[in-house]
């Protein structure tokens, strides 16, 4: 089983304002099987080293080589923490302080020291969290199953929520049925079904932005799908019996429709990107993008999860200076665009670098020019 805990866009905006001496990130593919999780502390180990050795190099206080070393040996320790892991561990440390978040995409390993966090590879987990609400539905039964990102699947308590359509039908004998006989009828009936369904889930499901994944046969599938007022209902449905099947087959069932959904989110928002490019209400220039950023002019950011630029943004300014190296010193261009981004309100979306609109680690639509 995968534990992960991923950050809030609170805790996000708080990491990207962070600003200290020595800020220390190390990202690290981890596992949940014991012999590849001891092989991951191992690991730890060495990125730790990487980072003493960037600090000396800077010529940073011994009190602050040794505050860093103490955190995250401490954590290298504690042999708790590495019985619950997920795909990947992301930490974060300052002389004083340490923040550990699981999340279950996978990570290039890496370890920056900076006077900032290294943010841009955790984003691709808080863009896509891969949960999801499964409605198993038909005339027998409903149930409301939650897909967490750790791969679980419960069932989900839901006040109101009928227990099958047999009320519906049986309205059938009211005055005025005759037209509630036959085929016709029939889907009339399941349409009444459908809303009682969706009026009852929509207090749960409201304000979560999650994919609901209808799981139904037709004509129920495709009549509560166009009833839903749900705005994340999925086009694709889980075909078969819904009610032979456990929450975790479900979840199994739903997992593929989730990286389908979450891929053509992302070819659809980079076909805005080049649109907006293309219009010249975008970008993929990393002068343009920086100054935007600065300045609070990008509304939306796609950058690419692994590219890393050397250099600096100015403060005032966001005029990209390159470096040769990549040190505690330095900090990655792109990263520190992404982080203006957030601090100013913009959507950031962390993608694969074939993702990326022009041939570039960063692509964006401005709200207006600078």
């Amino acid at each position: 089983m995968l534990h992960t805990d991923i950050p809030t866009d609170e805790e996000l905006r708080s990491l990207a304002s962070t600003r200290s001496l020595h800020c220390v990130s190390i990202y690290l593919p981890t596992s949940t099987i014991a012999a590849e999780a001891e092989q991951s502390r191992i690991e730890l180990g060495n990125q730790l080293t990487a980072v003493v050795t960037q600090l000396e190099e800077v010529g940073a206080d011994k009190a602050d080589v040794a505050g860093v070393r103490e955190l995250i040996t401490n954590l290298i320790d504690d042999s708790f923490f590495w019985s619950y892991q997920s795909t990947s561990l992301v930490i974060f440390a300052t002389p004083e302080r340490l923040l550990t978040y699981r999340i279950p995409n996978r990570v290039t390993p890496t370890a920056q020291v900076s006077d900032r966090f290294h943010l841009k590879p955790l984003l691709r987990a808080v863009s896509f969290p891969q949960a999801a609400f499964v409605l198993a539905l038909s005339q027998n039964a409903v149930r409301l199953i939650e897909v967490t990102i750790d791969g679980s699947a419960e069932e989900v308590s839901v006040p109101d929520l009928p227990a099958d359509a047999s009320r519906i039908f049986a309205t059938r004998g009211d005055k005025g049925s005759a037209r509630l006989i036959g085929a016709e009828g029939e889907k009339t009936l399941l349409g009444h079904y459908a809303r009682q369904i969706d009026d009852a889930i929509r207090p749960v499901v409201n304000g979560l932005h999650v994919p609901l994944i209808v799981a139904a046969t037709e004509p129920l599938a495709s009549i509560f799908t166009n009833a839903s007022r749900y705005a994340a209902v999925a086009g694709e449905t889980i075909g078969g019996n819904a009610e032979t099947m456990s929450p975790n087959e479900l979840a199994a069932e739903a997992r593929p429709i989730l990286d389908r959904l979450y891929a053509g989110e992302v070819a659809a928002l980079a076909e805005r990107v080049s649109d907006a490019i293309g219009s010249g209400t975008g970008s993929s220039d990393l002068s343009d993008l920086a100054r935007a950023a600065t300045y609070g002019a990008l509304s939306t950011l796609m950058v690419d999860i692994d590219g890393v630029i050397p250099g600096f943004l100015d403060e005032q300014s966001g005029a990209i200076t390159l470096s040769e190296a990549d040190d505690a010193i330095d900090y990655g261009i792109v990263d520190e665009i992404a982080r203006r981004a957030l601090l100013t309100g913009a959507r950031v979306v962390a993608v694969r670098a074939d993702d990326v609109p022009g041939d570039s680690p960063a692509a964006g639509i401005m709200r207006f020019a600078v």
